[in-house]
């Protein structure tokens, strides 16, 4: 019985995130449902949601390179 745990950035869900969460959640079982036969009942998805400042991508952390990311691009 698969387990699939997603670490996300909650800001990423935040305008919708039942939604955002059902439509990942749907592809996911999916994929695996696909690649192995088996039943989508058979396969869980937990969703970890992590504060942008909490996430570190080397020495920065998310919020900081989205911040730099949106200034960089107006």
């Amino acid at each position: 019985m698969p387990f699939v745990r997603i670490t996300i950035v909650g800001e990423t869900l935040a305008d919708d995130p039942a939604a955002k969460k059902a439509a990942i959640s749907s592809q996911v079982t999916a994929a695996i449902a696909e690649a192995t036969g088996l039943s989508e009942r058979e396969i869980s998805v937990v969703f970890d949601e992590v504060d942008a400042g909490n996430w570190y991508v080397g020495r920065i952390d998310v919020g900081t390179l989205r911040s730099r990311s949106q200034q960089e691009s107006t």
